[in-house]
């Protein structure tokens, strides 16, 4: 299966909006690092049942360990951003895109371009550049929780 093909069987809402790939499958980082500007590490609190961190993962010193929107929401408040109101481009705002599930567990980040249109880092699948949100939302990844921004 091609990487497209396989990318709008798990979001088929891609279909109806303009995307394309942006770089090659690849396991080292994953959506979280990507929207926070970072390819080099896989952004998770991952942690062992004794309580240990487990190797191959970042997740930075002062945020809460437990998977929950309100501490993916603080470690972007710890990079500058504070909740916004709207996904539209607001010139000389960057703006990140959160994602949850329907128990609220967050899912997904997307990080908007100075274009306008989103990128997204798919797990370990590729990058893609995507006109909006709606794209994503669906089974694999939720809705939209909240979009937080700050100065560009």
């Amino acid at each position: 299966m091609s990487g497209s093909s396989q990318i709008e069987r798990l979001f088929p809402n891609l279909t109806a909006i303009a995307w394309h790939a942006t770089s090659p499958a690849d396991r080292r980082y994953n959506c979280v690092a990507w929207a926070a500007e970072d390819n080099e590490a896989w952004w998770e609190p991952v942690i062992s049942p004794a309580g240990r961190f487990l190797g191959g993962y970042f997740w930075p010193h002062g945020v809460g360990v437990q998977t929950t929107l309100a501490n993916y929401i603080n470690l972007f408040r710890m990079r500058g951003f504070e909740i916004c109101e709207t996904a539209e481009f607001e010139a000389g705002w960057s703006k990140v895109a959160l994602f949850s599930d329907d128990r609220g567990k967050p899912t997904h980040a997307s990080r908007q371009l100075r274009s306008g249109a989103w990128t997204s880092k798919l797990g370990a699948l590729e990058d893609i550049e995507h006109a909006t949100l709606d794209g994503l939302v669906g089974a694999e990844y939720g809705k939209v929780a909240v979009i937080l921004r700050r100065p560009a």
